[in-house]
C-alpha cells in the first residue's frame, strides 16, 4: 500500500508538472545534426537501413524463438524479451530522427521530449537488468547445471523479467520527477537528436546541479549494480570453466557466454563513456555519437550478435525460411 501511495503520489506531481509547463508554452528544438546540411539525406538513408535491419531482426528473433520448442529454454526466454525492449528502444528515438533530418521544423513539445526521456530510459534500465538477469542465467547453466532446471524454472525466469520491467519503469518515474524540479521557459534549442538528460538539463532556466546530481546518483547505482552482478557471474564461470578437464568443454562453456559477454561490451560501453565526457561545447558531438551508438545502433546489433554466433538460431531461422518457402510454393 505503501509503495502504491508513493508510485500515484509520483505520477500526481509529474502530471501537475507537465500541465503547469505546458501552459507556460514549453516547447524544444531537436539541433540532431542539422548543423551538417549536406549530410541529411545520407545519415537519413543510413539510419533508415539501421532501424529496418532492427526492426526485422528483433521481430524476427522473437518470432523465432516463440514459434520453434526447441528454443523454449530461460537463455532466449530472456533473449526474446532483449530484442523486445531493443525494438522498443530504437522505435522510441529512430522515427524522430529521421523526421528531423528531413523537415526544418524540428520542434517538439515539452511533453513529447519528457515521453521520449521517460520511455527511452525505461527501455535502458530494463535492458540493463535484462543482460544482468542473463549474466546470473549463465553463472546457473555453466556453474550448477545439474540444478538449472529447478533454479532457473519458468517461474522464477518470468520473475526475473518483471523485475526487470518494474526497475526500468520505477527508475524512470524517479529520473522524471528530479527533471521536473526543474523550471523551462520558451523554447530551447536542445543540442542532441533526443530528448537525453543533460542535453534537458542544459536549456533549463533554473539551477540544475541538485537534480542533476540526483539523477547521476542514480544512474550510477544501477550501473554498479548491474556490472557488479555481471562481473561476479562471469569471474566464476571462467573459474569453473578453467577447471574442466575437457578443452572441448571449455570451448562449449566459452561459445555459450561469448555473444552474451559482447551485447554487455557493446551496450555498457558508450555508457560508460558518456559518463565520463564533460558535457562542454567541444564534447557534444562525442555526446551524440555516442548516444547514436547505444540508443539506434545497439539495438541492430543485438540479434546479429545472437543469430550469427548460434547454431541453434540459425537452424531454427533456416526452417522456418523452408517452411514459408513450401508453404507459398503450395
Amino acid at each position: 500500500m505503501a509503495i502504491n501511495g508513493m508510485w500515484a503520489g509520483c505520477l500526481h506531481s509529474v502530471k501537475i508538472r507537465i500541465t503547469q509547463n505546458q501552459t507556460a508554452g514549453v516547447s524544444f528544438i531537436l539541433l540532431g545534426f542539422s548543423e551538417y546540411p549536406d549530410l541529411q539525406v545520407p545519415l537519413f538513408l543510413v539510419f533508415l537501413t539501421i532501424y529496418t535491419i532492427t526492426v526485422l531482426g528483433n521481430l524476427g528473433m522473437i518470432t523465432i524463438i516463440r514459434l520453434n520448442p526447441k528454443l523454449h529454454t530461460p537463455m532466449y526466454f530472456f533473449l526474446s524479451h532483449l530484442s523486445l525492449v531493443d525494438f522498443c528502444y530504437s522505435s522510441v528515438i529512430t522515427p524522430k530522427l529521421l523526421e528531423n533530418l528531413l523537415v526544418e521544423d524540428r520542434s517538439i513539445s515539452f511533453a513529447g521530449c519528457i515521453s521520449q526521456f521517460f520511455l527511452a530510459c525505461v527501455c535502458a534500465i530494463t535492458e540493463t537488468i535484462m543482460l544482468a538477469a542473463m549474466a546470473y542465467d549463465r553463472f546457473v547453466a555453466v556453474c550448477n547445471p545439474l540444478l538449472y532446471t529447478v533454479v532457473m524454472s519458468p517461474k522464477i525466469c518470468s520473475l526475473l523479467v518483471a523485475a526487470s520491467y518494474f526497475w526500468g519503469i520505477w527508475w524512470s518515474f524517479v529520473f522524471v520527477y528530479f527533471l521536473l524540479t526543474l523550471n523551462f521557459c520558451g523554447t530551447k534549442v536542445i543540442n542532441n537528436f533526443l530528448c537525453e538528460h543533460s542535453a534537458i538539463v542544459a536549456v533549463s532556466c533554473s539551477d540544475p546541479s541538485v537534480s542533476q546530481l540526483s539523477i547521476v546518483i542514480f544512474a550510477i547505482i544501477n550501473e554498479i549494480l548491474s556490472l557488479v552482478i555481471i562481473f561476479t557471474s562471469y569471474v566464476f564461470i571462467f573459474v569453473t570453466v578453467m577447471r574442466m578437464p575437457s578443452t572441448a568443454g571449455r570451448y562449449k562453456a566459452f561459445s555459450t557466454c561469448a555473444s552474451h559477454l559482447t551485447a554487455i561490451a557493446i551496450f555498457h560501453g558508450p555508457i560508460l563513456f558518456l559518463y565520463c565526457v564533460p558535457t562542454t561545447k567541444s564534447s557534444w558531438l562525442l555526446v551524440k555519437i555516442a548516444s547514436i551508438f547505444y540508443t539506434v545502433v545497439v539495438p541492430m546489433l543485438n540479434p546479429l550478435i545472437y543469430s550469427l554466433r548460434n547454431k541453434d538460431v540459425k537452424q531454427a531461422a533456416r526452417r522456418l525460411i523452408t517452411s514459408q518457402s513450401i508453404c507459398h510454393q503450395s
